[in-house]
Protein backbone atom coordinates (compact mmCIF):
# COMPACT_ATOMS: atom_id res chain seq x y z
CA UNK A 1 0.00 0.00 0.00
CA UNK A 2 1.19 3.40 -1.35
CA UNK A 3 2.41 5.54 1.85
CA UNK A 4 -0.13 8.62 2.35
CA UNK A 5 1.54 11.66 1.05
CA UNK A 6 2.71 14.59 3.74
CA UNK A 7 1.55 17.86 1.76
CA UNK A 8 2.90 20.09 4.51
CA UNK A 9 6.72 18.22 4.55
CA UNK A 10 6.99 18.75 0.45
CA UNK A 11 5.81 22.03 0.97
CA UNK A 12 8.59 22.79 3.53
CA UNK A 13 10.87 20.96 1.87
CA UNK A 14 9.85 23.48 -1.20
CA UNK A 15 10.67 26.56 0.80
CA UNK A 16 14.11 25.23 2.22
CA UNK A 17 14.97 25.00 -1.27
CA UNK A 18 14.01 28.69 -2.41
CA UNK A 19 15.53 30.25 0.70
CA UNK A 20 18.68 28.02 -0.27
CA UNK A 21 18.73 29.13 -3.78
CA UNK A 22 17.84 32.83 -2.74
CA UNK A 23 14.52 32.17 -4.84
CA UNK A 24 12.06 34.26 -2.47
CA UNK A 25 9.76 36.81 -3.91
CA UNK A 26 8.47 34.59 -6.98
CA UNK A 27 4.65 35.26 -7.63
CA UNK A 28 2.69 33.85 -6.36
CA UNK A 29 -1.57 34.06 -6.84
CA UNK A 30 -3.32 32.45 -4.77
CA UNK A 31 -7.54 31.27 -4.07
CA UNK A 32 -8.69 32.59 -0.95
CA UNK A 33 -11.86 31.26 0.10
CA UNK A 34 -12.37 34.29 3.32
CA UNK A 35 -10.28 36.42 4.97
CA UNK A 36 -9.92 34.04 8.24
CA UNK A 37 -8.55 30.74 6.14
CA UNK A 38 -6.44 33.30 4.23
CA UNK A 39 -5.01 34.91 7.53
CA UNK A 40 -2.74 32.11 8.36
CA UNK A 41 -1.65 31.59 5.03
CA UNK A 42 -0.54 35.08 3.93
CA UNK A 43 1.26 35.68 7.50
CA UNK A 44 2.78 31.96 6.51
CA UNK A 45 3.52 32.41 2.68
CA UNK A 46 4.41 36.58 2.33
CA UNK A 47 7.73 36.06 3.52
CA UNK A 48 8.41 33.66 0.48
CA UNK A 49 6.30 35.18 -2.66
CA UNK A 50 4.94 38.28 -3.65
CA UNK A 51 1.10 37.18 -3.45
CA UNK A 52 -1.48 38.21 -5.43
CA UNK A 53 -4.80 37.03 -3.53
CA UNK A 54 -7.88 35.63 -6.21
CA UNK A 55 -11.07 36.17 -4.34
CA UNK A 56 -13.58 34.06 -6.49
CA UNK A 57 -16.33 32.27 -4.99
CA UNK A 58 -19.33 31.41 -7.03
CA UNK A 59 -20.39 29.13 -4.22
CA UNK A 60 -21.41 31.83 -2.08
CA UNK A 61 -25.20 32.03 -2.70
CA UNK A 62 -26.63 35.19 -1.02
CA UNK A 63 -25.26 38.64 -2.71
CA UNK A 64 -24.99 39.98 1.14
CA UNK A 65 -23.10 37.17 2.89
CA UNK A 66 -20.63 37.91 -0.43
CA UNK A 67 -20.04 41.48 -0.24
CA UNK A 68 -19.73 40.88 3.39
CA UNK A 69 -17.08 38.35 2.78
CA UNK A 70 -14.96 39.74 0.43
CA UNK A 71 -15.07 43.23 2.57
CA UNK A 72 -13.18 41.65 5.36
CA UNK A 73 -10.76 40.25 2.72
CA UNK A 74 -9.98 43.34 1.86
CA UNK A 75 -9.69 44.92 4.78
CA UNK A 76 -7.80 42.22 6.17
CA UNK A 77 -4.88 42.80 3.16
CA UNK A 78 -5.04 46.25 4.05
CA UNK A 79 -4.05 45.82 7.39
CA UNK A 80 -1.50 43.82 6.65
CA UNK A 81 0.09 46.02 3.95
CA UNK A 82 -0.31 49.03 6.05
CA UNK A 83 2.25 46.86 8.83
CA UNK A 84 4.50 46.94 6.26
CA UNK A 85 5.67 50.02 5.72
CA UNK A 86 8.46 50.24 3.41
CA UNK A 87 8.65 47.26 2.04
CA UNK A 88 11.42 46.74 0.73
CA UNK A 89 13.04 47.27 3.93
CA UNK A 90 10.64 45.14 5.76
CA UNK A 91 11.30 42.50 3.52
CA UNK A 92 15.09 42.63 4.71
CA UNK A 93 13.94 42.29 8.27
CA UNK A 94 12.47 38.85 6.91
CA UNK A 95 8.86 40.07 8.01
CA UNK A 96 7.36 39.69 3.80
CA UNK A 97 6.28 41.03 0.35
CA UNK A 98 3.26 43.16 0.00
CA UNK A 99 -0.25 41.40 -1.09
CA UNK A 100 -2.51 42.42 -3.78
CA UNK A 101 -5.96 41.37 -4.20
CA UNK A 102 -8.06 40.65 -7.49
CA UNK A 103 -11.88 40.05 -7.19
CA UNK A 104 -13.36 37.16 -9.32
CA UNK A 105 -16.77 37.58 -10.99
CA UNK A 106 -19.40 36.61 -8.73
CA UNK A 107 -21.31 34.24 -10.22
CA UNK A 108 -23.66 32.06 -8.26
CA UNK A 109 -25.27 30.81 -10.85
CA UNK A 110 -22.21 28.74 -12.49
CA UNK A 111 -22.18 27.07 -8.63
CA UNK A 112 -25.79 26.17 -9.21
CA UNK A 113 -25.28 24.51 -12.40
CA UNK A 114 -22.18 22.11 -11.38
CA UNK A 115 -24.26 21.33 -8.14
CA UNK A 116 -28.16 20.60 -10.43
CA UNK A 117 -28.14 17.08 -8.96
CA UNK A 118 -26.07 16.80 -6.11
CA UNK A 119 -28.00 19.14 -3.89
CA UNK A 120 -28.70 16.51 -1.90
CA UNK A 121 -25.03 14.97 -1.59
CA UNK A 122 -23.45 15.61 2.37
CA UNK A 123 -21.07 18.40 2.41
CA UNK A 124 -17.89 17.25 2.24
CA UNK A 125 -18.83 15.06 -1.29
CA UNK A 126 -18.92 14.84 -4.60
CA UNK A 127 -20.78 18.48 -4.82
CA UNK A 128 -17.63 20.32 -2.60
CA UNK A 129 -15.06 18.26 -4.77
CA UNK A 130 -16.73 19.62 -8.11
CA UNK A 131 -16.93 23.43 -6.60
CA UNK A 132 -13.08 23.12 -5.73
CA UNK A 133 -12.29 22.28 -9.00
CA UNK A 134 -14.63 25.27 -10.42
CA UNK A 135 -12.55 27.64 -8.19
CA UNK A 136 -9.36 26.16 -8.85
CA UNK A 137 -10.06 25.79 -12.59
CA UNK A 138 -10.34 29.88 -12.87
CA UNK A 139 -7.39 30.62 -10.74
CA UNK A 140 -5.03 28.07 -12.95
CA UNK A 141 -6.80 29.92 -16.19
CA UNK A 142 -5.64 33.37 -14.57
CA UNK A 143 -2.14 32.39 -12.92
CA UNK A 144 -1.26 31.11 -16.95
CA UNK A 145 -2.78 34.71 -18.16
CA UNK A 146 -0.91 36.53 -15.63
CA UNK A 147 2.41 34.52 -15.80
CA UNK A 148 2.52 33.89 -12.28
CA UNK A 149 4.81 31.52 -10.96
CA UNK A 150 2.84 29.41 -8.76
CA UNK A 151 -1.05 28.90 -7.85
CA UNK A 152 -2.11 27.29 -5.01
CA UNK A 153 -5.49 27.77 -2.65
CA UNK A 154 -6.11 28.52 1.19
CA UNK A 155 -8.90 25.85 1.59
CA UNK A 156 -6.53 23.42 2.85
CA UNK A 157 -6.53 25.16 6.12
CA UNK A 158 -9.88 24.09 6.77
CA UNK A 159 -10.58 20.63 8.78
CA UNK A 160 -13.48 20.25 6.61
CA UNK A 161 -11.96 20.58 3.28
CA UNK A 162 -9.98 17.19 1.84
CA UNK A 163 -6.44 18.15 1.31
CA UNK A 164 -6.31 15.02 -0.48
CA UNK A 165 -8.68 16.03 -3.06
CA UNK A 166 -7.45 19.91 -3.13
CA UNK A 167 -3.50 18.86 -4.08
CA UNK A 168 -5.12 15.90 -6.74
CA UNK A 169 -7.08 18.59 -8.63
CA UNK A 170 -4.27 21.30 -8.45
CA UNK A 171 -1.44 19.10 -9.71
CA UNK A 172 -4.03 18.03 -12.85
CA UNK A 173 -4.81 21.71 -13.08
CA UNK A 174 -0.97 22.52 -13.40
CA UNK A 175 -0.67 19.75 -15.66
CA UNK A 176 -3.24 21.31 -18.24
CA UNK A 177 -2.37 24.59 -17.64
CA UNK A 178 1.02 24.44 -16.85
CA UNK A 179 1.32 26.59 -14.21
CA UNK A 180 3.65 25.20 -10.95
CA UNK A 181 0.65 23.98 -8.37
CA UNK A 182 1.73 24.57 -4.81
CA UNK A 183 0.88 21.82 -2.67
CA UNK A 184 -0.48 22.94 0.95
CA UNK A 185 -2.13 21.16 3.72
CA UNK A 186 -2.39 24.51 5.87
CA UNK A 187 -3.81 23.12 8.93
CA UNK A 188 -0.87 21.28 9.74
CA UNK A 189 1.60 22.81 12.31
CA UNK A 190 -0.95 24.82 13.98
CA UNK A 191 -2.05 26.54 10.98
CA UNK A 192 -6.19 26.35 11.57
CA UNK A 193 -5.20 27.07 15.01
CA UNK A 194 -3.26 30.21 14.17
CA UNK A 195 -5.83 31.07 12.25
CA UNK A 196 -8.30 31.34 14.74
CA UNK A 197 -5.98 33.50 16.97
CA UNK A 198 -5.77 35.80 13.85
CA UNK A 199 -9.00 35.97 13.38
CA UNK A 200 -9.52 37.30 16.96
CA UNK A 201 -6.60 39.57 17.07
CA UNK A 202 -8.35 41.62 13.82
CA UNK A 203 -11.73 41.20 14.93
CA UNK A 204 -12.65 38.99 11.45
CA UNK A 205 -16.13 37.80 10.35
CA UNK A 206 -15.69 34.14 10.74
CA UNK A 207 -19.02 32.40 8.92
CA UNK A 208 -19.74 28.66 10.21
CA UNK A 209 -20.64 27.31 6.55
CA UNK A 210 -18.86 27.16 3.58
CA UNK A 211 -21.11 29.84 1.37
CA UNK A 212 -23.65 27.34 -0.37
CA UNK A 213 -27.28 27.63 0.49
CA UNK A 214 -26.87 23.47 0.83
CA UNK A 215 -23.62 24.08 3.16
CA UNK A 216 -26.15 26.25 4.92
CA UNK A 217 -28.77 24.30 5.50
CA UNK A 218 -27.10 21.11 6.56
CA UNK A 219 -25.45 23.59 9.59
CA UNK A 220 -29.03 24.35 10.38
CA UNK A 221 -30.48 20.84 10.67
CA UNK A 222 -27.39 19.58 12.52
CA UNK A 223 -27.54 22.70 14.79
CA UNK A 224 -31.66 22.03 15.43
CA UNK A 225 -30.33 18.19 16.31
CA UNK A 226 -28.20 19.34 18.31
CA UNK A 227 -29.96 21.82 20.69
CA UNK A 228 -33.65 21.56 19.50
CA UNK A 229 -33.79 24.79 18.28
CA UNK A 230 -31.93 26.56 15.02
Amino acid sequence: MENARNFQKELDKQLEGMVKGQETGKRLFLHSCCAPCSSYVLEYLRTYFRITVFYYNPNITFAAEYQKRVAEQKRLIDAYNAALGNADAYHSQGAGFPIDIVEGDYEPQTFFKLAKGLENCPEGGERCFLCYELRLRRTAELAKAGGYDYFCTTLSISPLKNAKKLNEIGERLADEYQVPWLVSDFKKKNGYKRSIELSAEYQLYRQDYCGCIYSKEERERTRKNDTGVI
